[in-house]
């Protein structure tokens, strides 16, 4: 159950962009594809859908770029995974199924059930912390 790369490179630019929220900072397309590896126009795309999504808003000119619409800590990961990928409903095992294969559904009921607490429990704050609490670690480890 891993993101997939659309998702995973627009957490990954949302993280970027919750870094420089508290200073109202913008960011362009180009510096997060650079800072991440992330084609550009790929990543253009992804940030489009966030913006319609209301997760993102842009500012246009010279310094426009993309900024976070509202706080990090008001961003969940369940509303960016809706926003890039869509509603994606489970798969029924049809009618006249084995008892197995009803056994296996009801096993990927409970997955899925699980996947969209922590999804709908964990926010953009949460990855931004996880993060510098590893960059943190990071660096101690090579003093």
């Amino acid at each position: 159950m891993a993101f997939s790369a659309k998702t995973g490179y627009g957490l990954v630019s949302l993280m970027e962009l919750a870094a420089i929220h508290s200073r109202g900072g913008v960011l362009q397309v180009a510096e997060i594809a650079q800072r991440q590896a992330i084609p550009d126009r790929y990543l253009e795309q992804m940030l489009a859908s966030l913006r319609r999504g209301q997760i993102l808003r842009s500012i246009r000119g010279p310094k426009g770029g993309y900024q976070l619409a509202r706080p990090p800590a008001e961003i969940r990961v369940d509303d960016v995974v809706t926003c890039l990928e869509g509603d994606v409903a489970p798969r029924s095992a049809g009618e006249g199924a084995t008892p197995e294969f009803e056994v296996l559904g009801r096993l990927e009921q409970r997955l899925e059930e699980a996947r969209l607490g922590i999804l709908s429990g964990t926010t953009l704050q949460d990855l931004l912390d996880q993060r510098d609490h590893l960059a943190q670690a990071q660096a101690m480890y090579f003093i």
